[in-house]
């Protein structure tokens, strides 16, 4: 074969000493000629953990027939997710961010153990996506990412619903908003296909994420999980893995640049995206070398409108995105308006901004055009002061009212705080204070999508606020302020407040403070030890103790991987 790229899968096959490998390889299989190709490892989180990943096996079939198009021999392989929604609201939760680590570790040790000369990667669920493409990212090899694709919206009493509408129906019930007739229905037809969730939450986000990164195919993300054109684009990128194999194409850490970065946080505060994104955006730069923190985040989300009117805080779907164009439409958009750099490469070696050149303009519904914005600043926003010296994240997307100011009320961990929201014995202005559930003090920093859907489905969700070290879900919505760094396990603010001391927060100055003084906080401070997080092994004992802040991606090595 004419190669250009020097194949490292050559150490496993070339030589007299590597006739028991070759013999394994036989053992699959794999003649002469196969033996002779790149190999290729088509990884995906296939399973029946989770609907997000229940039809990803057909779609690795599928890249593998482009890879063996494109003159590769494929090498299938499987690794772990865990899901976010099943997880959620109990102890589970705390495996969820953890298990990106360990997607991205598999990824890592598959690859280099065997040797082979390329990846493609397809992921369905909120941590297996930045998972899989920080794997490749650290691996540095010709790599191409697919996310599997989102669920299609439901149907109940004619409007368009999500699994978003049976969380919050749960308080809605709880309120005697809603019969339990009502709810039994609205859960057996919200999620009526396999894929992820069907809003921009944090599947979604990262899906769009993959493709702003230059790691996916243009148009790729937004298909949904049931279209048979999944299986088409599959076997394209298949074709693509190898053209960037045998001509020399750009590596993952090409297309992963500050740029790149950038550009992708443009596209999640443009679209009103999870704040999750700010947690795995530094954690995939990290796997480049690249410092990309919060505060870079934060300038993005300033000068970057917010143009798509996508759940939670707007009214369409991922699939009303696909009908417009997909990604490329928001792409095009913000390009035209000089808000993201067009000279990044894309996975197939053009530029973005030939890539983008034949994309038609918004639909002017599920996208607006930059001069009819829903808001001139994204979707989030970076909140700064005494509480958070070192940031915390809030979706502004939907809300209508942008401050806040009351008594905190403290938890120490989520299941104390689900015990008084469900019984409702919380006040209207209150700031409900979640504290201890960082990435050290968790560990794991748990997804608080049941506090705040239960809190929105009581109809408190703008009258009072909550402010966590923990985590938020892409489907959150509401006055939630997460990763508040730094964490109270490690000594941060948030470890000193006492019920009653007053919070403000204010996403127009980007501002959150409690009304304490250097000295208060100060006098608190000496009289705080670190919480005691008993019973720790296996998993959690090795995250918690390798695990860095929030801010910095909760990353657990030291980054930017040589091969």
């Amino acid at each position: 074969m004419n190669v250009k790229r020097k194949l490292r899968s050559r150490i496993t096959t070339d030589g007299l000493d590597r006739v028991p490998h070759r013999a394994f390889m036989r053992a699959m299989g794999i003649d002469d000629e196969a033996m002779s190709k790149p190999f290729v490892g088509v990884v995906t989180t296939a399973g029946e953990m989770t609907p997000c990943n229940m039809n990803l096996a057909s779609q690795s079939l599928a890249a593998k027939r482009g890879v063996l198009a494109g003159g590769g021999t494929p090498r299938e392989f499987t690794t772990i997710t865990v899901s976010d929604g099943i997880s959620m609201n109990h102890e589970g939760m705390k495996f969820s961010l953890v298990s990106r680590e360990l997607i991205a570790d598999s990824v890592e040790l598959v690859v280099r153990g065997h040797a082979y000369d390329g990846i493609i990667g397809i992921g369905g669920c909120d941590k297996n996506l930045p998972g899989l493409m920080m794997g490749m990212v650290r691996c540095n090899v010709p790599s191409v990412f697919l996310f599997g694709g989102s669920a299609l919206p439901g149907t109940w009493r004619g409007k368009d619903v999500s699994v978003l509408d049976a969380f919050e129906a749960v308080g809605a019930f709880m309120n005697n908003e809603m019969t339990l007739e009502e709810l039994d229905e609205l859960e057996r037809v919200c999620l009526p296909t396999t894929g992820a969730c069907a809003g921009q939450f944090t599947a979604n986000t990262m899906g769009m994420v993959s493709e702003a990164l230059g790691l996916a195919p243009l148009g790729s993300s937004m298909i949904p999980n049931v279209y048979d054109e999944r299986n088409t684009t599959a076997g394209t990128a298949g074709e693509i893995l190898m053209e960037a194999i045998n001509n020399d194409g750009p590596l993952p850490r090409e297309l992963v640049t500050v740029k790149s970065l950038e550009n992708s946080a443009a596209v999640v505060a443009a679209t009103g995206g999870s704040t999750n994104a700010a947690l795995h955006l530094p954690a995939i730069a990290h796997e480049a070398g690249i410092s990309f923190t919060l505060d870079n985040i934060a300038e993005v989300f300033q000068r970057t409108p917010l143009i798509a009117n996508l759940r939670p805080g707007g009214v369409y779907h991922a699939k009303d995105v696909y009908d417009i164009g997909g990604v490329p439409v928001i792409l095009k958009e913000l390009l035209g308006a000089d808000l993201i750099h067009g000279d990044c490469l894309t996975v197939d070696g053009r530029h973005l901004s030939g890539a983008l050149s034949d994309v038609l303009g918004p639909d002017g519904k599920v996208v607006k055009k930059i001069e009819n914005a829903l808001s001139q600043t994204g979707g989030l926003i970076i909140l700064k002061g005494n509480l958070c010296p070192d940031g915390a994240l809030l979706k502004i997307a939907g809300l209508k009212k942008l401050e806040h100011e009351g008594p905190a009320i403290v938890f120490e961990s989520e299941e104390a705080c689900m015990d008084i929201i469900r019984k409702k014995k919380y006040k209207t202005g209150s700031v409900i204070v979640i504290r201890n559930e960082g990435p050290k003090g968790g560990p794991g920093m748990r997804e608080m999508l049941g506090v705040t859907a239960l809190i929105y489905g009581q109809g408190m969700g703008e009258k009072v606020a909550l402010l966590t070290d923990g985590r938020f879900s892409g489907a959150t919505r509401g006055m939630c302020v997460g990763y508040a760094c730094p964490e109270a396990a490690v000594g941060g603010p948030i470890g000193l407040i006492e019920d009653g001391d007053i919070i403000r927060i204010d996403a127009m100055a980007g501002t959150i403070n409690v009304n304490l003084t250097k000295n208060e906080l100060k006098a608190r401070r000496k009289n705080w030890s670190p919480p005691v997080v008993s019973g720790l092994a296996g998993a959690l004992q090795k995250y918690a103790s390798n695990v860095g802040p929030a801010n910095m991606g909760a990353v657990t090595h030291m980054g930017n991987v040589q091969w």
